[in-house]
């Protein structure tokens, strides 16, 4: 049974109606209570979708009521229950935060319909934050999933500054997760505001205040209309400054002034705005060079750097390596609508032996590669090491495997490359490939089985090809 009401009101045959009503004619669960400090202690530790609430309360007036309910729970849909002489009382209450009020005496199928109504709404919303909820934890296993010790003090660490407001800085190479750091960070936060990101690196230097600061109508070439800046929309929540460093000098003054009291004026005003922002900022550079060559402000540097986060790279994350790929396979077999089971034993010595230059982000890439190669139900050692990136026999990953396991990679290799350029020449005709090479046409199904090629997608690519 889904959604939760609950009813208060002093005259208990009132609430017998509502519960008669409630356990009949809907699918709703009901609490009812006809004392007002009751009704506050079930509020302070239950879940409830909807509270049908009367005005006429004789321990507590039912404004009061209604503010101490929407001080413990804001997200609560309320009725009021009120008597024809108070609706000038309800319409008060409404404008506190109550959704909707019914005159007594009321017929069954109107409230029945004021409570569907209500509740679908609160139930469509509850949905809505559980599937942000679990976007957002794929998201964030991208970044903490994994066993071993250093990404686990990562995690804690960041689940107990989020509490705070105070600057935070994250560096680490590229690839391994500021951004998903950070997100994670705001949302363990209390902050109610949204998330918003911008890579400083991705704008001119001409155009970056105007997109963290706005702009007033007419303050340049082309601005018909005033744009709030992305400082503006992040209020009450995180601004995310991806790549730092490359801001330059000129908007690292402006930026410092603005984390010195939250401050700024659109470019083009003189009025001065202030927002309640919390400055989350990422980098793959040293601060430290740059703040030695006079490319990085010192003072600004301190300010961001409250909090510090390294982020390590995922050579020096081994261990977490096999559960990040599972993660990744399981993503990508269902954006692929696929059912791969796992990683042959090779594969994952050639994934944890790899130095990953690219981090979680190009083991990402990898394995949603391997799963659209793949037609097995493991992912084997070439679905990770495609032609392009040159020989696997000239890779020491080689080297990690038995002799029996590496000759098999490499002749699965020269195969692979071999009847790739046969089929191409023969448009998928296999009659004429077999003969190209002087095989027999049985041994070379074998041994295009053996190197996992399909005939058929070289014929896909034609128009007008004949099956063989």
């Amino acid at each position: 049974m889904e959604g939760h009401i609950l009813a208060i009101d002093d005259e208990k045959d009132m609430l017998k109606l509502l519960e008669k009503i409630i356990r009949t004619k809907t699918k709703y669960k009901i609490t009812t209570t006809a004392n007002a400090k009751e009704a506050i202690n079930l509020i302070e530790n239950g879940n409830y979708d909807l509270i049908i609430l009367d005005l006429k309360m004789p321990e507590i007036d039912g404004i009061d009521l209604l503010k101490k309910i929407k001080t413990i729970n804001p997200s609560v849909a309320v009725i009021i229950i009120t008597a024809y002489g108070t609706i000038e009382t309800a319409v008060e209450a409404m404008k506190l935060g109550a959704y909707d009020f019914i005159t007594k005496p009321f017929r069954t199928e109107q409230i029945v319909r004021t409570i569907n109504r209500i509740m679908e709404l609160q139930l469509l919303k509850k949905e809505n934050i559980r599937l942000k909820t679990q976007l957002m934890s794929e998201k964030e296993t991208d970044f903490i999933i994994g066993k071993s010790d250093i990404i686990r003090d990562i995690y804690r660490y960041a689940s107990q500054i989020a509490k705070s407001s105070a600057s935070v800085l994250i560096t680490g190479e590229t690839g391994t997760g500021k951004e998903m750091l950070a997100r994670f960070i705001h949302n363990k936060s209390k902050r109610q505001g949204e998330f918003v990101a911008i890579n400083c690196s991705a704008f001119p230097e001409t155009l970056i205040e105007s997109e963290l600061f706005g702009y007033k109508k007419g303050a340049f070439t082309g601005a018909e209309k005033s744009k709030k800046g992305l400082v503006e929309i992040a209020n009450n929540g995180t601004l995310f400054l991806d790549e730092i460093g490359d801001l330059n000098l000129s908007m690292q003054t402006k930026l410092l002034r603005f984390l010195q009291n939250g401050e700024y004026m659109p470019v083009g005003s003189t009025e001065v705005k202030k927002v309640d922002v919390r400055i989350i900022a990422a980098t793959n550079k040293n601060l430290h060079e740059l703040i030695n060559k006079g490319k990085f402000r010192q003072d600004l540097f301190y300010r961001l750097n409250v909090i510090h986060i390294s982020l390590p790279p995922l050579r020096e994350r081994k261990k977490d390596i096999p559960y990040l790929a599972m993660f990744f396979l399981k993503k990508y077999n269902k954006k692929n609508k696929k059912n791969i089971k796992g990683f042959s034993s090779e594969a994952l010595a050639y994934l944890i032996n790899k130095e990953w230059p690219g981090n979680i982000r190009e083991l990402e890439n990898v394995i949603e590669r391997a799963v659209i190669l793949c037609e097995e139900q493991e992912i084997k050692l070439y679905h990770l090491n495609p032609l392009k990136e040159g020989s696997f026999s000239d890779k020491k990953e080689i080297y990690a495997l038995s002799f029996k396991e590496a000759k098999k990679e490499i002749l699965k290799e020269f195969y692979q490359k071999y009847f790739t350029e046969i089929l191409t020449k023969t448009k998928g005709n296999i009659s004429e490939a077999a003969n190209l090479c002087g095989l027999k046409r049985q041994y070379f199904y074998k041994l295009l089985k053996f190197s996992n090629i399909n005939p058929s997608s070289f014929r896909k690519k034609q128009d007008n090809t004949i099956e063989d």
